[in-house]
């Protein structure tokens, strides 16, 4: 397809967060219009939300919550803040600050709901915080031979540091040994199929970055010491969260974009890329189209990029790309009367149970790696808020693999006896509703030919008119707002008539954890 009228035009692979952030910000800010070519039938990539039989999942489960001021405006202006309580705070008598000109979330739809976080590890039948705090019920949930055993084995890396190229030993240096076997290692292996001494040590600064036990000690002891505004308040509070899950927010972006005059094509997935004279001049469909344009923004996996320009992409860089490991996902949603896990912390639910978004699964018995609990994200994500609970159970994969290649019905009854074995329902005749959903490539992986990855990486960036975006497009474990931040930082170059990538792979490299805040940030 030609463009029309030489307007400038710009082709968006995939229509998740860093897509669709592209193509507004492009609308908003250039002359040039975005056509996004998206594979599946639905919005939002691993940010969509699925509904069934009126209750609504999350995968993955995401928060609004980002330090970036610019995400934090583009949050607002799509989306405002509720300005009345929410059914189950109504109910609850809940109080927030919320947006005195905001919607009321009983009457209107698009509106974000102000959140409460709570996510917890569960281990030897107990919940203990996440992260690995200090306070008196982790020693007493330990007990005295394991909190003995773990204070001698945080001074032991504290004296003692592992030279930092794995995963596995950059967990040891901030918690010590005992506390990785116990709250690390096995869920590390369990999400990636690898054990954590053949991952390379960059997720951990990816995901964990500034976190240490140190940070926790010093938080309790250096308190009195230490400025108000340069105290560590542990993980967020809050976050924002839209009323009907996120890929309702991501659902209006889209329909906004099209009314704005972008394009979007839905079941349109990209096969080929044509490479000429050191630039993309197009990409071909799998349905036959060819779409032509001015910059191409790639939010497919890199591996299926590289791929698509064949032997346009020399030798070292395709094997590099061929070798990208990835890790698939599956999710179950179960509808049940009530949850066995007794909620013995201060904060009330509609149906009484535990309060978390979603609980850690430390049982080394089972496969079942998370556990969300889809009420607590929001009352309208589930059809009788008061009368049921909607779960999701979370497992890693990989495509092809005995889990993935389970008949629905078997993988669901395998999750059912799960959620009985780890104690949070009676048996599986309690699920009253389940279904199953599948998400290839969900999480890029740290290990095999990423190793090399910068080579790929430096051989894609000087590809002028190409713009790698997004968790996938950039194989980086980036949340929502880094991919949207991909986006910004790549149309705001384009805007500049800049062909400089570092920017946009530049972001998500900062030390600080990410869900982490300061008292000056609150």
């Amino acid at each position: 397809m030609e463009n029309e009228n030489n307007q400038k035009t710009a082709i968006i692979i995939g229509a998740g967060p860093a897509g669709l952030t592209a193509a507004y910000k492009l609308l908003k800010e250039t002359d040039i219009k975005p056509i996004i070519l998206e594979e599946s039938s639905y919005i939002g990539g691993i940010a969509r939300t699925h509904e069934y039989h009126g209750n609504r999942m999350d995968l993955g489960g995401h928060r609004f919550f980002s330090k970036n001021a610019e995400v934090n405006a583009l949050w607002q202006e799509l989306m405002p803040l509720q300005g009345a309580a929410s059914l189950d705070d109504k109910i609850l008598g809940y109080e927030k600050a919320l947006n005195p000109d905001g919607p009321d979330p009983e009457k209107a739809d698009r509106v974000f709901l102000l959140r409460r976080r709570i996510s917890r590890i569960y281990f030897l039948n107990k919940f203990f915080d996440y992260p690995i705090s200090m306070k008196p019920e982790t020693f007493r949930n330990m007990g005295f031979k394991r909190t003995v055993k773990s204070g001698f084995g945080y001074l032991g890396a504290m004296i003692v540091k592992k030279p930092e190229n794995s995963l596995e030993n950059f967990y040891i240096n901030r918690f010590g040994r005992p506390l990785y076997e116990m709250f690390f290692e096995y869920y590390t292996e369990n999400l990636w199929g690898r054990h954590p001494s053949e991952i390379s040590a960059d997720w951990g600064a990816q995901r964990v970055k500034g976190l240490s036990l140190w940070k926790a000690v010093w938080n309790i002891v250096g308190k009195p010491f230490t400025p108000k505004e340069k105290r560590e308040t542990s993980l967020i509070e809050e976050y924002y969260y839209p009323k009907k899950g996120p890929g309702q927010l991501w659902e209006y972006l889209a329909a906004d974009i099209c009314k704005m005059g972008g394009q979007l094509y839905m079941n349109c997935k990209v096969t080929g890329i044509n490479l000429e004279g050191g630039r993309i001049k197009s990409v071909k469909t799998a349905s036959g189209d060819v779409f032509e344009a001015d910059e191409f923004f790639s939010t497919m996996p890199v591996r299926d990029l590289v791929m698509g320009m064949g032997s346009a992409v020399p030798a070292e860089q395709m094997r590099i790309a061929k070798g990208l490991p990835y890790r698939d996902y599956q999710t179950v949603g179960m509808l049940v009367d009530k949850l066995k896990l007794e909620n013995k912390t201060k904060f009330k639910t509609l149906t009484g149970d535990v309060p978390d978004c979603w609980i850690y699964i430390q049982d080394r018995d089972v496969k079942l790696g998370r556990l969300q609990i889809y009420n607590n994200w929001s009352p309208y994500l589930v059809a009788d808020p008061e009368h049921s609970v909607w779960v999701g159970l979370e497992y890693f994969c990989n495509e092809g693999d005995k889990y993935w290649n389970m008949s629905d019905e078997e993988f669901i009854e395998f999750a059912k006896k799960e959620l009985a074995q780890v104690g949070a329902i009676d048996s599986p005749a309690d699920v009253r509703d389940a279904v199953r959903l599948k998400v290839k490539k969900a999480y890029p992986a740290y290990f095999d030919t990423y190793a090399e990855f910068d080579k790929l990486k430096d051989w894609l960036s000087a590809i002028p008119n190409l713009w790698c975006l997004g968790r996938n497009g950039q194989h980086r474990y980036n949340n929502m707002d880094h991919s949207m931040l991909t986006a910004v930082e790549a149309v705001r170059a384009v805007a500049a008539g800049s062909v400089d990538k570092t920017d946009v792979w530049g972001v998500n490299t900062e030390k600080e954890y990410h869900e982490a805040k300061n008292e000056k940030e609150s």
